[in-house]
């Protein structure tokens, strides 16, 4: 395949040329631009594989979407509606990180991220990651250990990232730089991505749900709730321009990491914004 680059796994390092790269999934083709500067050689270590560690949301209810006197509430969080989780289900407590997914991209389960600044990778948040890089991951993942992990739904994420809370955030109807990776300003007073776990968890045990990265879910986007499953099941349409991304961003304003918060993204584009975290079905 033209442009393709050298990728192997010496020892403990994965090796790849930084250059711009063609896949072919399917009846879909990815472009997928490894770095700015061609012809860089990019040294990574591998990490051992542990499971990601998980923590489970408990069944229940809860109201879905903002209420329309929300600072900063946008026009596709409504309208409200009752979601309600018949069984529980485990999430990851942490954002999925470089250091998991480039054990993911040394086995060949998924291709390699090459950041610009490769001093800091290891427990950041993966990012740059398409919608198709998450289910690459989650793909591999399930393989490798038997079990069947997938991405969050949206209603799940929605319902996972509130605790059990009904505010703006899981700490109140304002937050604060001491408990999330968010902007007080336009941009950009958080540089970068913190390393997961940096900040308080949630009332169920999660971390990240504000800020840091914008997580890739399920489900399709759709301007409305209208017509959305009820039962915490992710919206999956045949035609799907757009998925949805949840959480915010660590450069972006405070009402943009709100738990109601959303935002699309073509599936097949990642950027410095963009990672996700796992979910596990129980049994």
């Amino acid at each position: 395949m033209p442009g393709l680059s050298t990728i192997s796994v010496v020892g403990k390092l994965l090796i790849a040329t930084a250059i711009t790269v063609s896949f072919l999934f399917g009846a879909m083709s990815r472009r997928i631009i490894f770095a700015t500067k061609p012809a860089v050689l990019a040294i990574l270590p591998v990490a051992d594989f542990e499971e990601p560690e998980m923590v489970t949301v408990p069944a229940g209810s809860f109201v879905m979407g903002s209420p329309t006197g929300e600072r900063g509430r946008g026009y596709d969080e409504g309208p409200s509606r009752t979601v309600t989780f018949a069984k529980p289900f485990a999430v990851g407590k942490y954002e999925v990180t470089f250091e998991q997914f480039d054990i993911c991209s040394a086995e060949g389960g998924c291709r390699q991220i090459i950041d610009s600044d490769w001093r800091f990778r290891g427990e950041l948040p993966a990012a740059e990651l398409s919608w198709f890089d998450a289910k690459d991951y989650v793909k591999w993942l399930s393989a490798k250990t038997g079990k069947p992990y997938r991405l969050l739904t949206e209603a799940e994420w929605e319902y996972a990232a509130r605790a059990g809370t009904t505010t703006a955030y899981h700490v109140g109807n304002d937050i604060e730089l001491q408990h999330a990776s968010f902007s007080d300003k336009f941009m950009n007073s958080t540089p970068r991505t913190s390393k997961v776990g940096s900040y308080p968890p949630n009332a169920f045990g999660l971390h990240d749900m504000h800020g840091n990265v914008m997580e890739w879910v399920e489900d399709c986007y759709r301007e409305s709730f209208d017509g959305a499953p009820s039962d915490g099941s992710a919206r999956v349409e045949k035609e799907c321009t757009y998925r949805v991304l949840r959480g915010g961003a660590y450069h972006w304003v405070r009402h943009s990491v709100r738990s109601a918060h959303r935002y699309r993204y073509r599936p097949d584009v990642g950027n410095s914004n963009t990672g996700f975290r796992v979910a596990l079905t129980l049994e």
